[in-house]
């Protein structure tokens, strides 16, 4: 992954006893927190990081369960306990990380489910957090809520990777290239260089990892829509200014009110948030779009 992210340092940081989140870091300047999504790594970053370590202390991470970070497993998973795996556990680890590597405050940037990372990080950690930006999401909870035919269609795996285990993991493993191809809508080749494309492919063919991808699904149908309740309940937002950016040819902008949706967790939504001329996978899609808006937010 070195050539991926050249000037880049690797590190691993031990976040609970048997938990600990890989990453790399880079640059000098105001430090800036890159969160990926599924089925993905730090890896989809390779495209916009390096650009920006001449202006920012740049840290990628790969979220627990995903890439070379520990794959925590509760020995009596139920139904609806997936505890690990909630967006404040993820949250958590991502805070504990920029504190040992020495940063009180940092801005932040998720894509996918690190947006849901990110959301949560900014409700739970207010004082850590200068300013986010969000990619291609819209609240968890909000989500679900609007559930109908078109969007179940196009997000199927919400709902087949929170199936009971085994029965998911099984299926990812025994097709792993064909899984990846069909969650990455198919852009194997057009949107993904051959070495990043090879980390997302890997994970598919763990058993381990597939487990973890799907108890972050699981724990957003039944944790991460209770702690959003508890949160709205007592009046807990997003803080900090926030810019959320989302794909044009995506679901986000044909199913949802993006703006809408994020002005009801936050306050201070950044005028400049719009859709992009893309889809989901904005940081290898439009790298050089979203590299401006980084570095026009992160002032």
């Amino acid at each position: 992954m070195s050539s991926l992210f050249p000037g880049f340092e690797t590190f691993d940081i031990l976040v609970e006893p048997e938990v600990s989140i890989h990453g790399l870091r880079g640059g000098s300047g105001p430090p800036l927190l890159l969160l990926h999504g599924f089925p993905q790594t730090h890896a989809i970053w390779h495209k916009v990081a390096p650009s920006l370590k001449a202006q920012y202390a740049v840290v990628v991470v790969d979220l627990r369960g995903y890439g070379n970070s520990s794959k925590p497993s509760a020995f009596d998973d139920g139904l609806e306990d997936h505890h690990l795996y909630a967006k404040s556990a993820m949250a958590r680890d991502c805070t504990i990380v920029m504190s040992r590597l020495g940063y009180d405050s940092f801005f932040l940037c998720g894509h996918d489910r690190g947006g849901r990372v990110a959301h949560k990080l900014c409700v739970d950690h207010p004082s850590r957090v200068r300013k986010v930006m969000i990619l291609d999401v819209c609240p968890t909870k909000a989500m679900y809520e609007a559930t109908d035919k078109s969007f179940a269609h196009a997000y199927w795996h919400w709902f087949f990777l929170t199936q009971p285990a085994p029965f998911p993991e099984n299926i990812l493993n025994a097709s792993p290239e064909v899984m990846a191809a069909k969650f990455l809508q198919g852009h194997v080749r057009d949107i993904f260089t051959e070495q990043a494309l090879g980390q997302y492919v890997k994970q598919f063919r763990e058993y381990d990892t597939a487990h973890a991808m799907c108890e972050d699904y699981r724990a957003s149908m039944y944790e991460d829509i209770d702690e959003q309740n508890a949160d709205e309940r007592a009046g807990r937002k997003v803080e900090c200014s926030l810019r959320v950016l989302w794909g044009r040819k995506g679901v986000i902008e044909a199913k949802f009110d993006a703006l809408a949706e994020w002005r009801s967790q936050c306050e201070k939504v950044d005028l400049a948030s719009c859709a992009l001329d893309c889809g989901h996978y904005i940081p290898e899609e439009v790298p050089d779009e979203l590299l401006q808006h980084l570095r026009e937010f992160f002032t």
